[in-house]
């Protein structure tokens, strides 16, 4: 019987995540399926949290699952799982042109000069963060075109 409800479960959660949308706030991944509630820091925290522990943001990020969407172009995976992590605070550096989360992407995407790098983000911010719920392929895509 136990085995006969683990799989249901198992089955239903994994069906669930395939019509799952993403949180733009601690990215995808089986948290933000699981936890819907983002209306508090708990609640965020407790999303990043099983995200973070469960290590699935990789899988979903690469299949396109867990509310995860893939980016148009292939790049490091260690990027897009990075840059799904670090929506916000790379939002934010990339406006002021400089921060350790992006010396961190710069370093991702092997780019050898960071300050120009960097530069050339935040002078194309607005065409990086199109709307306020863009999406992290969306982010990766818009900066391998600039």
């Amino acid at each position: 019987m136990k085995k006969i409800l683990l799989s249901t479960i198992a089955t239903f959660a994994l069906t669930a995540t395939l019509f799952a949308s993403p949180n733009n706030q601690t990215g995808c991944g089986l948290g933000s399926v699981l936890i819907k509630d983002d209306s508090s820091a708990v609640m965020l925290a407790l999303q990043a949290t099983t995200n973070g522990t469960s290590m699935n943001q990789t899988f979903g990020i690469t299949s396109g699952t867990l509310g995860c969407k893939k980016t148009k172009i292939v790049m490091n995976e260690v990027a897009q799982e990075f840059v799904a992590s670090n929506m916000d605070i790379l939002a934010k550096e990339i406006a002021v042109g400089h921060g350790e989360s992006l010396d961190t992407l710069a370093e991702l995407l092997e780019v050898q000069d960071t300050v120009a790098f960097s530069a050339e983000l935040q002078a194309n911010y607005n065409s990086i963060y199109t709307s306020q719920k863009v999406e992290m392929s969306d982010v990766l895509d818009n900066i391998a075109t600039i």
